[in-house]
């Protein structure tokens, strides 16, 4: 009996102790701050579709409680508190077990979420969750404006910062300072400086695609006995391949293949986009000119309603008019049977290319649903649509002020002339006796009426010429 008793003792003892484990270790107000703003989001908008009891349970693990990931799942325990490296859960989500990357099907985390996660498991996974959250609760955590909240946070939406500039010995330029700081710090050390050949060779095809002999003529004034030695000498040698043509060529085919320039609209018939090689050309000027960067792309949306535009003296060209010509290439159909959805697909297209190329962004992609990956909703796509669907393809005039004005002033006064000297050989040339103008109002056997026709071939000397003109 005693043993009875002691054994009941025993197992009394051992339920106890598990309710305790089960039960939260206090929190700390700081701890519970840093799980709800980036612990909690993470789980519930890329774990919960998955591993929740309002879901489903995949592996047999769920995640939307403390006592769900105590639990562990199929595959044993997935946080071992106080131990991230040995934590499944972490392992996982960093991907270093080839067949339980996690999110499923999705992209890795950013490190710096994968950072949060260690140091909560480092803290001991302090979790408040005594329970798994309501359906309400876990639609307001999964929600649009939450997730779009989250990834606004990302480096790439933050406004550009001026950070203080590392000090490195023996380094003077900034560039190469923070270059130097960063191989430090990954213990590494620069490779060493190229051969002035090299160096020659690297510059002349990095900012012109070409040779240096293609560039600045023959070669070995440069590369042999008269090489670039001093700082001076370097300088003029890249003002030299900035100032050649080249240079705007090779950089405005970087950016016309970011936007998709062609000559053509593809499709079956492959029609030709009229005037495509002005915006070319002016891609090419624009580079050789150096055109700001920010002044580029407002041309290249609203280039044709600038109130003081770039105006090409030479060519008498509004330059930036013609920076709205990129939006015409784009797919078009050939002989589309449904013209409402050749729009919306040519439309798309231009969303596409445009935000890719300005942005860097897939917006296209939320035409259907809100994008899986970045903080685009549905929402801004259709804005976009709105915006781009009132706009139509067209010729417009790029002429710089004057040309046209100059044209119309003349035309005008060459109407007027035109006018008056016409007016006065009608009045020659018709007859005085009012009773000639009989045979231009008769009508002839087939039916048809002399008058002003009769009358104009008299006059141009298509027919016989009325007796009773003087």
């Amino acid at each position: 009996m005693k043993r009875i008793v002691q054994s009941r003792g025993f197992v009394l003892i051992c339920v106890i102790s598990g309710l305790t484990t089960a039960n939260a270790a206090p929190i700390t107000d700081a701890q519970r701050e840093f799980f709800e703003s980036r612990i909690r989001p993470i789980l519930a908008q890329e774990c919960y579709e998955c591993h929740s009891e309002a879901t489903k349970a995949k592996g047999g693990l769920l995640l939307d409680s403390r006592g769900g990931w105590q639990k562990g799942g199929d595959s044993g325990p997935v946080i071992e508190p106080g131990n991230p490296d040995k934590s499944l859960l972490l392992q996982s989500i960093r991907h270093e077990i080839e067949d339980l990357k996690m999110p499923k099907n999705g992209a890795k985390l950013d490190p710096s979420i994968l950072d949060d996660f260690r140091q909560w498991i480092a803290m001991g996974a302090p979790d408040p969750r005594d329970a798994p959250p309501s359906p309400d609760d876990v639609a307001k955590d999964t929600d649009w404006t939450a997730v779009s909240a989250r990834r606004a946070q990302w480096w790439s939406f933050q406004p550009i910062k001026n950070p203080s500039v590392p000090e490195v010995k023996g380094v003077d330029h900034p560039i190469d300072r923070f270059i130097r700081a960063r191989l430090a710090k990954e213990g590494l050390e620069p490779s060493l400086p190229a051969d002035p050949d090299t160096l020659v060779r690297r510059l002349a095809f990095n900012l012109t695609g070409l040779p240096p002999q293609s560039v600045i003529g023959n070669q070995s004034s440069v590369i042999g006995d008269d090489k670039p030695n001093t700082e001076k000498d370097w300088t003029a040698l890249v003002d030299s391949y900035l100032a050649s043509p080249a240079f705007g060529e090779k950089w405005a085919r970087h950016w016309m293949d970011w936007i998709r320039y062609a000559d053509t609209h593809g499709s079956e018939g492959d029609p030709a986009i009229p005037h495509a090689w002005r915006y070319r050309d002016y891609l090419v000027r624009a580079f050789n000119e150096d055109v700001p960067l920010d002044q580029l792309v407002v041309e290249h949306f609203a280039g044709d309603l600038l109130e003081t535009p770039r105006i090409n003296a030479d060519l008498k060209l509004n330059e930036s008019a013609l920076g709205t010509g990129h939006l015409r290439m784009v797919f078009h159909g050939f002989s589309p049977t449904d013209a409402l959805d050749e729009r919306v697909r040519f439309t798309d297209d231009q969303i596409n290319t445009v935000t890719k190329a300005f942005l860097g962004l897939t917006v296209s992609c939320a035409r259907c649903h809100d994008h899986k990956f970045d903080a685009i909703s549905q929402k801004d796509y259709y804005a976009l649509y709105g915006i781009f669907t009132n706009t139509l393809p067209a010729t417009i005039a790029v002429d710089a002020p004057g040309v046209l004005e100059r044209n119309r002033d003349e035309l005008t006064s060459l109407k007027k002339e035109i006018r008056e000297a016409l007016a006065a050989h009608w009045l020659t040339a018709l007859p005085k006796d009012p009773e000639a103008w009989g045979r231009y109002l008769k009508t002839d056997s087939q039916g048809n009426s002399g008058s002003t026709t009769t009358f104009l071939r008299d006059l141009a000397g298509t027919k016989e010429r009325p007796q009773n003109l003087e």
